[in-house]
């Protein structure tokens, strides 16, 4: 069984602390013991104010007719002494908040605590073994992929890795889209293409796919076939041009994401979810359900009885489902698999179709809360300040394929990462393939170069790092040095809250600042050819942050590596 982390342990018994001292105090106001207000503990915002605070007083101080620093006061005289062998003191400041300050020797354990767990540091069992589907990229396969894409693809690959660090039995999936309209339109475009190649004067539809890509797809078609199609029914050339398009997409596609480092466990069709039944059948049963009605020759599900702004179409008046109602199949597939939790990324344009698939779901009987679902924003493409264009049906747009040649694997990676998916991304070409301190990812595997270095140094003139459980780091006094290891005891924690809050962001954020810190250390404290105690307690400072920043980038999908 993983055990959290021993920064987790004291705040997790501060907080039972907390809750006995709330009892006495609410007792001694005389006040009812019911209602009582969620304890929490918080990271103060500013150094010098304990490691933990808490605002527990001003929720009390209303009821109790008190000034919040006299309601602290009491809070504080009843916190139990012995609520953790690392605290130090509990302080009343300002108004009423209550700080928290731990003993300096809670720094020196968590950095032996990193060093003994090795790439288990940070793990938890949070999850259970919970089946969780992370669901990401589902780009039609029409074309290659582009930078909205890429952003699911880097997006949802570290949620995934996230998620299974902590516990959590994860399944990565990408829905192929490769029936309905779109499909339709590009199998008209292919045609158009087709017959083009074979000298006859036709127009690709204004709506179709009017892309390079298309063109060439069609002539290794005609490669392959030969005059096979020549003469065929249009019916039966389209339904050969769009089996080998789609083949040879998905095949790119798949090629592309391999080389980004993305892998997913299962490929899921939407043309044989139509094959199989499971449209016709999820249909008939919101049929079933009273869930549907009929208006104008369409089946309309009662989207609006069941939370959703609007009613929608399932069925058109032609007598074809529509993608919702395809939508609404592969999730109720999905959760016949037996999963617990279905994460989805979805592309701005989706935002509308949340509510109306929970609702669906609900009126399966479901539980829409088993769908989580994170929209991302655009990303705008900048080169020299200027913006690049994209453009999927004109074939003018940047492909991954494009952007990995230009920039690599992980500065693409780390830059659609960095920030929230529900923020809009400007991706500057020119400073993620910038090889300086300016770029980010470049900063973070720098630090984790230099590390590298100085192991190397030290393995040259033989020597090597002692046991963790008998290193002294009693003597790492220095503010860079606690500062360091402040941010190393802060790992476990964030790797929770970037999983959790499905916000891989806030890791990528943390590595920064944890090479930020690192390389300060570095810059102001020599560690080979230090007194050999203190040497030998900053190379256990530097394994431990070298191992943190290879197991964040790794959750990144990012390298860490040796040399640079």
């Amino acid at each position: 069984m993983l055990q959290a982390s021993l920064r987790q342990e004291i705040r997790e018994a501060l907080r039972r602390g907390l809750d006995e001292a709330l009892a006495a105090t609410v007792s001694a106001l005389s006040l009812p013991a019911t209602a009582l207000p969620p304890v929490t503990l918080e990271v103060p915002r500013e150094e010098g104010f304990g490691e933990f605070t808490t605002n527990l007083a001003f929720k009390l101080a209303g009821r109790a007719g008190k000034a919040p620093r006299e309601v602290a006061a009491l809070l504080a005289e009843h916190f139990p002494a012995g609520a953790s062998p690392y605290l130090d003191r509990v302080e009343v400041a300002g108004a009423g908040y209550l700080n928290f300050y731990l003993q300096p020797r809670w720094l020196e354990e968590a950095l032996r605590e990193i060093l003994l767990k090795g790439h288990d540091y940070g793990r938890q069992d949070l999850g259970g073994r919970r089946k969780v589907n992370v669901e990401f990229v589902s780009a039609n396969p029409t074309g290659l992929l582009h930078m909205g894409n890429a952003r699911g693809a880097a997006l949802g690959d570290s949620i995934a890795a996230l998620l299974a660090f902590l516990g959590f039995e994860v399944t990565r999936e990408y829905y192929i889209n490769d029936a309905g309209y779109q499909i339709e339109r590009f199998a008209a475009s292919l045609e158009a293409r087709y017959r083009q190649l074979l000298g006859e004067e036709v127009s690709v539809p204004p709506d179709g796919y009017h892309g390079q890509d298309v063109v060439d797809t069609v002539r290794r078609f005609l490669v392959e076939q030969g005059s096979a199609y020549e003469g065929a029914p249009p019916a039966e050339v389209r339904q050969a041009l769009v089996k080998f398009a789609i083949r040879e997409k998905l095949a790119a596609i798949k090629e592309s994401l391999e080389a980004f480092g993305v892998r997913f466990d299962v490929w899921f069709s939407e043309q044989e979810l139509h094959d199989s039944g499971q449209v016709t059948a999820t249909i008939e049963e919101l049929k079933q359900r009273g869930a549907t009605y009929e208006k104008e020759g369409a089946l309309w599900f009662k989207a609006s009885e069941y939370g959703a702004p609007k009613d929608d179409v399932l069925v058109r008046t032609n007598g074809l489902p529509t993608y919702f109602a395809s939508d609404i199949a592969y999730h109720r597939h999905k959760l016949e698999r037996g999963f617990d939790w279905m994460i989805d990324l979805w592309g701005a344009d989706h935002h509308g179709h949340v509510p109306r698939l929970q609702a669906a779901l609900r009126a399966l009987g479901y539980d829409p809360a088993k769908l989580t679902v994170i929209i991302m924003q655009l990303v705008r493409l900048t080169r020299g300040g200027e913006a690049v264009r994209m453009s999927k049906r004109a074939g003018e747009y940047v492909t991954l394929n494009d952007l990995l040649a230009e920039v690599g694997k992980d500065a693409a990676r780390y830059f659609f990462i960095w920030r929230s998916a529900d923020a809009h991304l400007d991706f500057d070409l020119e400073l993620a393939k910038t090889r300086s301190m300016e770029n980010p990812v470049y900063y973070i595997q720098y630090a984790h170069a230099r590390l590298a270095s100085l192991f190397r140094q030290l393995a040259e003139r033989g020597g090597s790092l002692g046991s963790p459980a008998k290193l002294d780091f009693s003597c790492l006094r220095e503010t860079e040095e606690r500062r360091l290891m402040h941010q190393l005891a802060l790992f476990p924690e964030e790797v929770e809250g970037a999983a959790l809050n499905l916000a891989p962001h806030r890791l990528a954020a943390y590595l920064y600042d944890l090479s930020s810190l690192f390389h300060s250390f570095y810059n102001e404290h020599r560690i080979i050819g230090a007194e050999p105690a203190l040497e030998e307690a900053r190379l256990g400072l530097a394994a431990a942050t070298q191992l943190v920043l290879r197991q964040g980038l790794g959750l990144l999908g990012i390298a860490a590596p040796e040399r640079m």
